[in-house]
């Protein structure tokens, strides 16, 4: 079971880019809207005139120069602007723009002054950068020709002059090679045919910190989704150095440096063995303790994709000490950086030496607190570790115990992915409810305080095989702890005792064994529909309503006690011709002698009551389960109620079980209406016989 890769993983990168630009946006930014009408018309005016100024001031002239360099500022501080960028470009400012990329010609070996060397091109390539955030005009500026004055730009050093100026420059150009490329296949590609990853593999060994950082924010870039580019930034040996810059103490070179590392290696089996092979796994253990939540959300990424399935680097990853961090950042309220790290522990707890590291550790808590959160992916992500812990026998005890059971049970989940994980994570635990699992279980359900047994009774309800349930419930008391429950005060612990009670009903499978009617005393005598209400032979008559109906001793006393005490006893009735039957409807009667002549007979819902009354009267169990039978068909919210009193009434056990296993199965609708706590009182002794007879009554055969 394999997690896939994140589809947002583009978003550490733009949010990088997005970081280094802005510190150069001042931070009293107002928020624009569209312009439009005048505003737009003025707008447009003043980017004509800017442009006017770039495309005729290309020289070496000082006054060009200086107005050239304040047309770049002027358009750049526009196109901090998002809203006005589009205007921007309509005005025509991108080809003026680029044309200033580069420097204007001059004589070989004139020794004339260059005013401004370095500033025009900065403020140009800072402008192009602005106005590229917006995708529709990325490939505009890349067709204009900036990308080959833009790598020239990157080796601008190279004559030896390390001014701030060229550092500026340098920066500028690298960061404009970041937002063309952002999210666009065929600039990143054509950036590699440009020649522009060599120099920016050599920039990360700049001396400026920022230099470095905005070249690894191009690579980073070019890196994402496109293997040859990474085979060439690999080729051009830039891991020995994004991996002494994870040790940097400044947080923005390390969190530029991993972002590489770990757009170099996703889905790159083996760029990732040699990342490994060069020493990169402790650096990125190291950063998981960053002060910089950033780069400790990029480490715990990275080390996911290091713990994929076709890694053996699991176990040497949480050798190294990158459990205790990761359990750490599962506790942070920046809700990227749980996600990440309940990513990697995820990937971890897929091997068999972790996943009680993890539990011991105290992961098994924060993650099953993970299983609230509104967020899918992180949802996801901590049910995928859940799940491989589950997979641990020495986890389950404490799964168990620290009420894992009940939150998986209870959760809500986002997406289906996320359900299908949970229910093969509750089918693992089930798997396992046996041998020193289950002693366990058994002892903390006799020694732990009252809180961790109702959770072990709980989950044992749900989750142990039907052979096990007597030792559980009646040895070692577990029926009593869930009896408990749903007497209680509180109203999810009453809910939560009812459904483990309806899953343990269920899972006895006995209702119909300990229901089933009692045998005769003597052989049934069933004499046949004819012999119903026929005087032919008959010797005995009731009298019902005033109506005759003929019956026949032999019949009667071999279909109850009830009758052959009223022909073999002492009572007047032994020898009367005419006996008087009182309280019952002809329809009744008929109907029960009905039974008794033919062993069967259709009961309706309209007669089945009065008819229950008849047969307990008599003493007719067969007819009584019949009766039963159909009056359970009718059994609802409305009523349930009076059925159970109905039940005690005549002593209907089956109905009464029937009304039981109803009342814990709509447990939560019953729960609003009055008298309902008064009826959950009254049946739980009745409960307690119930799942005394159910549960007792399987095992016979193992004794």
């Amino acid at each position: 079971m394999e997690l896939p890769r994140r589809q947002e993983q583009g978003l550490p990168e733009r949010k990088g880019q997005k970081r280094k630009l802005e510190e150069e946006i001042k931070e009293e930014q107002e928020l624009f809207l569209p312009p439009s009408g005048d505003t737009r018309h003025a707008l447009l005016c003043e980017v004509t005139a800017q442009v006017n100024v770039l495309n005729s001031t290309f020289s070496w002239r000082e006054a060009d120069r200086a107005a050239a360099k304040r047309a770049t500022h002027v358009l750049a501080e526009l196109a901090k602007n998002e809203e006005v960028v589009n205007v921007i470009v309509e005005g025509g400012a991108v080809p003026a723009l680029v044309k200033h990329l580069q420097a204007p010609s001059s004589g070989e070996g004139d020794p004339s002054p260059r005013p401004f060397e370095h500033e025009v091109e900065k403020g140009s390539a800072f402008a192009l950068g602005l106005l590229a955030i917006k995708p529709e005009h990325q490939q505009l500026i890349v067709d204009s020709g900036s990308l080959s004055h833009l790598v020239a730009l990157l080796r601008r050093h190279e004559d030896g002059s390390n001014s701030r100026a060229v550092i500026s420059v340098i920066r500028r150009a690298a960061d404009a090679i970041t937002n063309l490329a952002h999210e666009n296949s065929i600039i990143k590609t054509r950036v590699r045919m440009e020649g522009g990853i060599p120099p920016l593999v050599e920039l990360l060994e700049f001396t400026d910190t920022k230099v470095q950082r905005a070249a690894a924010g191009a690579l980073r870039t070019l890196a994402f989704k496109n293997d040859e580019n990474k085979n060439q930034i690999v080729e051009c040996n830039a891991l020995p150095t994004l991996i002494l810059m994870l040790r940097s103490e400044d947080a923005a070179i390390h969190y530029e440096a991993v972002g590489v590392i770990g757009n170099l290696v996703h889905s790159s089996p083996n760029i990732k063995r040699e990342v490994l092979a060069a020493g990169a796994l402790q650096p990125v253990i190291s950063l998981l303790s960053s002060c910089c939540s950033e780069s400790q959300r990029e480490a715990a990424l990275l080390l996911g994709q290091f713990a994929a399935t076709d890694s053996d680097c699991k176990v040497h990853i949480v050798q190294r000490g990158a459990v205790g961090p990761l359990i750490e950042m599962l506790k942070s309220p920046d809700v990227q950086l749980r996600e990440m790290s309940a990513f990697a522990l995820g990937r971890l707890a897929q091997d068999t030496h972790n996943q009680a590291g993890i539990a011991h550790n105290g992961g098994l808590v924060p993650l099953l607190k993970l299983l609230d959160s509104k967020n899918g992916s992180l949802q996801h992500n901590a049910a995928f570790a859940l799940y491989g812990l589950a997979d641990n026998e020495d986890n389950v005890s404490n799964f168990i115990r620290v009420g894992g059971v009940q939150k998986l049970q209870d959760g809500e989940f986002i997406v289906q992915a996320t359900k299908d994980c949970v229910a093969k994570t509750l089918k693992r635990l089930e798997e396992k409810i046996h041998g020193r699992v289950l002693n366990h279980l058994l002892y903390l359900m006799r020694i732990s305080e009252k809180p961790v047994q109702r959770r072990v009774a709980l989950a044992l309800a749900h989750l142990c095989s039907p052979e096990d349930q007597r030792t559980i419930f009646i040895e070692n008391n577990g029926l009593e702890l869930l009896l408990g429950l749903l007497g209680s005060a509180s109203p999810k612990q009453q809910f939560d005792g009812a459904v483990a009670l309806y899953k343990l009903a269920n899972k006895a499978m006995t209702l119909s064994p300990i229901d089933a009617a009692p045998p005769s005393p003597t052989p049934q005598v069933y004499l046949g529909e004819q012999y119903v209400n026929n005087a032919t032979l008959s010797d005995v008559t009731f009298l019902v309503e005033g109506r005759r109906f003929y019956a026949h001793r032999i019949c009667l006393l071999a279909s109850s006690d009830a009758f052959r005490a009223m022909f073999d006893g002492g009572y007047r009735e032994k020898d009367a011709r005419d006996i008087e039957i009182p309280n019952i409807r002809w329809e009744v009667f008929e109907l029960m002698m009905r039974f008794i002549y033919t062993g069967s007979v259709d009961v309706t819902l309209d007669i089945a009551q009065d008819l229950l009354r008849a047969a307990d009267q008599y003493l007719l169990e067969g007819l009584k389960r019949l009766c039963e039978y159909a009056i359970a068909q009718d059994i609802s919210l409305e009523n349930v109620s009076s059925m159970y009193e109905l039940s005690e009434a005549f002593n209907a056990i089956s109905l009464r079980h029937t009304c039981i296993l109803f009342i814990l199965e709509q447990f939560d609708k019953l729960n609003a209406r009055p008298g309902h706590s008064y009826l959950i009182q009254r049946i739980i002794p009745e409960i307690r016989n119930y799942f005394a007879r159910a549960l007792t009554k399987p095992n016979q055969h193992n004794q």
